[in-house]
């Protein structure tokens, strides 16, 4: 036996016994965490998420030992039979597959990208409505036009749970059921040590993590809410991210998904350049999986950012069997790709490195039976992570209809590439500097930095760049009508 061969194999038992040792540590951290639950339902769940944990840990470790990567070589664009055109599926509907349905948003994440307190989907984003708002009318509208009870649930984490209960009170009495659950509360864990950063049940926030949209599945099947939707006759769950405004029930997909028996579709659109770190859907070896950026090996990453080789991109829109969730769930099958994210936590003076492990929802794709993706068009994917989304979606490029943003049909093409600096990052910022909305209907392209004030009644054409030096302040005056220029410097114009 060669040399080389002696130590490859001494390379791997080595792999394996520091896997074992690692995960045996952890497996004593965890138990120890549960003993520090006193109430005995609080203990009950709280072993259970320690169990899904754990079963995390172990995976990542034993793919870290194995170097688990994708095989580049094998990574194909998806055939034309796993994804399917949106204007072929039978645009020739009614509502009688409505009573299958219910509704979840994605609703674990906080506003503190856009400098705001509290969970994203109450940010105002509309006519004083917030993300919350818009998809509660939008419910309501489906079931009283129908005549249906499509249920409307909350994915919450710790983070936004409280928050969210308070604010759905004012639901009450209206033609809608709302259902929340949580979704698992997983311990960071120290990137030297590999051991969890809480100590005990109640250790600090930053100790905790939710982890990602991935844990889906189990905290449905967990909370009871699945078992729920299924005894009321429900079938098929429609989710989508609380921050994406195009994602509204749409009666063609929901027919193709029941009369085809698929028990996953994923809706994609196309590419643009904007879009070059979203999810894809790939083939690999005659099998439809996520392919996300943080799988791709990094002599790799322009190749997947490429709009040729890789046409779309996931919007995180999926219609999904519910008795199929409860299969694999059931009979553990769930072993979605794991994406270690790497934070920092401040103990003391010092910051410490971190890591979360997550899932995607979306990764789930390859543990259905008929799944595919169906290329949807770009009004269904209008995301708001940034103040520059903001000024989209409150433009006059929209009108709201019962909760649905529809753009104006005179609009000659696709929505305008807005850039706002870091003046406008924090939502109250945005407000201060850009209180009223201009019109953009006639507008390709926006750049604004720097201290930069717009005026009421301001028009914007064509590409507007506006760059205005640190210390300084442009102020665009009321009723303005700027087309293709661009503004440097400082100004501040008087009117007369």
């Amino acid at each position: 036996m060669s040399k080389h061969h002696l130590k490859t194999q001494s390379a791997v038992a080595f792999d394996n016994s520091a896997t074992t040792v690692a995960a045996s540590q952890m497996r004593n951290a965890l138990n120890k965490l549960s003993d520090s639950v006193e109430d005995p339902a609080q203990k009950r769940r709280f072993e259970n998420e320690m169990d899904n944990f754990f079963s995390l840990f172990r995976r990542y470790l034993v793919d870290k030992a194995k170097g688990n990567a994708l095989d580049w070589d094998r990574i194909q664009p998806p055939k034309a039979e796993q994804v399917i055109d949106y204007k072929d599926i039978d645009q020739d509907v009614g509502a009688e597959f409505l009573n299958k349905l219910a509704v979840l948003k994605l609703n674990g994440g906080l506003g503190t990208s856009m400098g705001c307190v509290g969970p994203k989907s109450v940010i105002e984003v509309r006519d004083g409505k917030s993300f919350l708002d818009l998809s509660v009318r939008q419910i309501e509208h489906l079931n009283r036009q129908y005549n249906v009870d499509v249920p409307f649930i909350l994915m919450n984490s710790f983070n936004t749970d409280e928050d969210t209960q308070t604010i759905i009170k004012k639901y009450q009495g209206h033609k809608i059921n709302i259902k929340t659950f949580n979704q698992s509360r997983f311990p960071r864990v120290f990137k030297d040590s590999n051991l969890p950063v809480p100590k005990s049940f109640d250790d600090r926030i930053d100790a905790w993590y939710p982890p990602g949209h991935g844990d889906l599945f189990e905290s449905l099947h967990n909370s009871g809410v699945l078992d729920e939707l299924i005894a009321e006759g429900k079938e098929i769950i429609f989710v989508s991210n609380v921050d994406n405004l195009g994602a509204v029930v749409d009666l063609s997909i929901l027919k193709h998904m029941s009369t085809t028996g698929s028990e996953y579709i994923m809706e994609l659109t196309d590419k643009t350049r904007a879009d070059v770190k979203g999810g894809t859907l790939i083939d690999y070896d005659g099998q439809v999986r996520l392919l996300e950026i943080a799988q791709v090996p990094k002599e790799h990453t322009e190749e997947f950012k490429s709009i040729k080789k890789f046409k779309y991109f996931n919007t995180n829109n999926l219609w999904i069997n519910l008795k199929a969730i409860k299969r694999v769930v059931e009979n553990n099958e769930l072993d979605s790709e794991i994406i270690p994210n790497e934070k920092s936590i401040t103990i003391g003076k010092n910051d410490i490195p971190v890591l979360q492990l997550e899932t995607a929802v979306g990764a789930a794709i390859r543990h259905f039976k008929g799944c595919m993706g169906v290329n949807v068009p770009r009004r269904r994917f209008l995301p708001v992570k940034t103040c520059s989304d903001l000024l989209l979606v409150k433009s006059d490029l929209y009108t709201l209809h019962a909760g649905r943003l529809e753009m104006d049909p005179s609009r000659f093409g696709g929505s305008p590439l807005i850039k706002l600096g870091g003046h406008y990052k924090k939502v109250s910022d945005f407000q201060k500097r850009i209180p009223h909305m201009p019109k953009i209907l006639e507008l390709d392209h926006l750049t604004i930095t720097g201290n930069v004030m717009l005026g009421k009644g301001v028009t914007l054409k064509g590409t507007v760049i506006c760059v205005c030096e640190e210390g300084k302040k442009i102020d665009i005056p009321n009723g303005s009508v700027l087309e293709n220029v661009v503004i440097t410097g400082s100004l501040s114009i008087l009117e007369h």
